[in-house]
């Protein structure tokens, strides 16, 4: 597939940053962030617009919402600020010399890695490059892709999705959606997980970081395997399984058996979202990292004894409970233990509960690292030209690592997975694996 590059240029807010909000502060959570890309991927139908107008629209609405999100146009000042400079965001236009499903047919990294800003997908990022960049995709059927990647410094994937959902209201509406728009709450984070009488802390690495060699696989699970797995969990006594619980715990059970390790030699760690878990919630709006990981280990897995799936289900809604009663008040609610906080950051697994046998767990090749987007806002991005017919990130660069978001009617779970290339292999061939999962299916193309 040949990918010809029309045109680079860089928007800038319409209205110039005042200087008193020159300078954006992080939190103690974005001070930790590794400063490397969110990538988002959308594709959408065919339509009647001509290409010119199109382009012209995302930019001025870009530059219309780069106004309220004037951090996405400053740069990182240092690991505890960014310096909101109006730089603005790289915007590329490129054309694609074949079919919009040539990729949405099975498809691969290595497609998906072109329709991206050059080399952004999860690289990271060093100060003096931008915070956000975007690309527009026009396929000779008339098809689209928008890429958008948001340094992880920044914010999670809400903050990166608010942002895309936010530039796309703003374009649909043609500016309308200025009186509309609920104003992102830029503070949002720093105001709770403020840096104050706290150290600068180190910055996470995940897994290998840029020197992985993982390879990425995508499968699909859909409704009806999904409650399969649900009534294998329930009839062992586990109440209300949700679909990402049992998902990720036959994942992870096909996941340790395809590295050839058992139970009692791996580590899971988990990123929990802590915004709807704060008192009082914070808004949905809210610009930053608001999340962090539960860890666990499977307590009494002696080498020899096999785990069963609800066995896990079980310990992961235990372990998730204490997380959520103890987290969201020492991290930042009227309990805030600034004492607490400072193990976590310079410790990694949680002073409270430091899972057995953790210590012994030295290799990063056996720590596997969950994330979920289900239930996040992924379609709801509409420009003009209907939601997307797919929504999608690019891999991962995490190695023995997995991603979950939704699938397009919101019932169904697509799981990214990655790992080392020969683990991969196994993974794949599992056959408990293949009973309820579809590797890499075609994704579905409706007009």
């Amino acid at each position: 597939m040949e990918v010809e590059l029309i045109s680079t240029e860089i928007i800038k807010p319409s209205t110039p940053t005042p200087p008193h909000l020159r300078i954006y502060p992080l939190s103690f959570i974005d001070n930790m962030m590794y400063r490397n890309y969110i990538p988002v991927a959308l594709f959408y139908h065919p339509n009647e617009s001509d290409k010119q107008s199109i382009t012209s629209n995302l930019k001025n609405s870009l530059s219309e919402v780069l106004t309220r999100y004037y951090p996405f146009a400053g740069r990182l000042r240092d690991q505890l600020s960014i310096e909101c400079n109006d730089e603005g965001v790289p915007f590329r236009v490129t054309e694609i010399k074949g079919e919009q499903s040539t990729i949405l047919q099975n498809p691969n990294e290595t497609l998906l890695r072109l329709l991206f800003p050059d080399k952004l997908p999860w690289k990271v990022t060093e100060y003096d490059e931008s915070i956000a960049a975007v690309q527009i995709n026009f396929f000779s059927c008339g098809g689209l892709a928008i890429t958008a990647c948001v340094c992880h410094k920044m914010g999670d994937a809400t903050t990166t999705l608010n942002f895309v959902n936010d530039w796309a209201a703003m374009t649909k509406e043609k500016g309308e959606a200025l009186t509309q728009l609920s104003l992102p709450l830029l503070n949002g984070g720093v105001s709770v997980f403020s840096h104050k009488d706290m150290p600068c802390f180190p910055e996470i690495v995940f897994g290998k970081g840029n020197k992985s060699n993982a390879v990425c696989r995508r499968s699909v699970f859909p409704p009806s395997k999904i409650n399969s797995l649900k009534e294998m969990v329930t009839s062992h006594g586990v109440q209300n399984p949700t679909r990402v619980e049992v998902i990720t715990a036959w994942i992870y059970m096909r996941a340790v058996h395809a590295l050839g390790l058992t139970f009692d030699k791996i580590s899971f760690r988990q990123v929990v979202s802590l915004r709807r878990r704060m008192t009082p919630p914070l808004p949905n709006k809210s610009v930053g990292n608001m999340f962090w990981f539960l860890y666990m280990c499977t307590p009494g897995a002696d080498k020899d004894e096999e785990i069963e799936l609800h066995d896990l289900v079980a310990k992961t809604k235990a372990n998730f409970a204490d997380f959520c009663e103890v987290y969201p008040k020492k991290f930042g609610g009227e309990d805030k233990d600034v004492a607490f906080i400072s193990k976590c950051m310079n410790q990694g697994p949680s002073p409270l509960d430091k899972p057995r046998g953790y210590d012994e767990i030295k290799d990063v090749h056996n720590l596997f690292i969950y994330t979920s987007w289900c239930g996040f806002p992924l379609y709801n991005a509409d420009f003009g030209w209907g939601k997307p017919l797919w929504a999608t990130t690019c891999g991962w660069f995490v190695s023995n690592g997995m991603l979950l978001t939704d699938t397009r009617d919101g019932r169904g779970v697509e799981v990214i997975v990655n790992m080392e290339e020969e683990d991969i292999v196994r993974f794949e061939r599992d056959v408990e694996l293949l009973q309820y999962a579809t590797l890499n299916p075609s994704r579905e193309i409706t007009y």
